[in-house]
């Protein structure tokens, strides 16, 4: 099956796009500039939601600025501030669309971290029951770090935020 068969919405080429940031090779930038198909639940001047053609639940939808780049380590914070802006309008219409019981943001960055499409992107997973394919798990190493080794860590981050 081709992604054109996959989606019956799709976004339409975009001339404008040609201002802003795009590689060539992105999957995303192609959406955003309507070379390939999305199915687009949102749009704005620097901002695109559109549905994950994996569907991890249903409705899930990524949300990405339009400019390329690679991950968090490289969004700016005008685009951060535009991605995050549109995140709640579109989590808010998963919540009506829906009847869902809850949602996870989620963000890999690096391969390791499972990131496969190198556009910085939100997943909206919508949350329907403990069956809907979706699990976190989280194991707390509390017990490993002290108040004082907190406080070490603390200060080794704020020594290394840039304005």
């Amino acid at each position: 099956m081709t992604v054109e068969n996959v989606y019956n919405c799709w976004i339409p080429k975009n001339k404008e796009v040609n201002e802003l940031a795009q590689h060539s090779d992105c999957i995303f930038c192609k959406i955003v500039s309507g070379d390939i198909p999305g199915a687009k639940v949102y749009e704005d001047e620097h901002v695109l939601a559109f549905l994950d053609i994996s569907q991890v639940t249903e409705g899930h939808t990524l949300v990405i600025p339009k400019n390329h780049q690679e991950n968090i380590y490289d969004l700016t914070e005008d685009d951060a501030s535009h991605v995050f802006q549109a995140v709640p309008k579109v989590a808010r219409a998963l919540k009506q669309s829906f009847n869902i019981s809850g949602l996870n943001m989620l963000n890999n960055n690096g391969e390791f971290a499972g990131q496969s499409v190198f556009h910085f992107h939100v997943h909206l997973l919508p949350r329907y029951d403990e069956s809907d394919g979706f699990a976190a798990k989280w194991h707390t190493h509390a017990d490993d770090y002290s108040a004082e080794k907190l406080q070490d860590i603390a200060k080794t981050i704020e020594a290394n935020i840039q304005a």
